[in-house]
């Protein structure tokens, strides 16, 4: 896992497709809301261009959000929650989302009540799904 100017990311054991399927049903066992799902490689495909496999999951809930945004409503925009699967130049797939710490930090919210058991519940989500 590393963790890169407010970016966290840990190898998946999987392809980017998979990686993503496996979010999903992390993100459906613990009742959140999945928004949209974005093909970036298939977008990418659409103008003629080769992108390695990279796709976007957002998701998130008003019970996880809305405290944040409680406590600052600029938030909103770094909310709902994401994760992006890709994979680099030598095959190895990754999964990466924003800190929330980072993301607290910068939204001067550190003291929040919310952010520390949201950063825990994401970073589960993500682990559960890399392996």
């Amino acid at each position: 896992m590393s963790n890169n100017d407010g970016i966290i990311t840990i190898k998946s054991a999987h392809s980017v497709t998979q990686s993503i399927d496996n979010l999903e049903r992390e993100i459906h066992k613990r009742n959140m809301n999945i928004f949209a799902r974005v093909n970036h490689s298939a977008g990418a495909q659409k103008i003629g261009a080769d992108l390695r496999p990279t796709e976007l999951l957002i998701f998130g809930s008003p019970q996880g959000g809305t405290p944040l945004m409680e406590c600052s409503q600029v938030i909103g925009l770094d909310l709902p929650l994401k994760v992006l699967a890709w994979e680099d130049e030598e095959g190895t797939v990754w999964l990466s989302f924003n800190d929330l710490n980072y993301l607290a930090a910068r939204h001067q919210i550190s003291e929040c009540a919310n952010v520390e058991k949201l950063n825990s519940t994401l970073l589960k989500i993500v682990e559960d799904s890399a392996i």
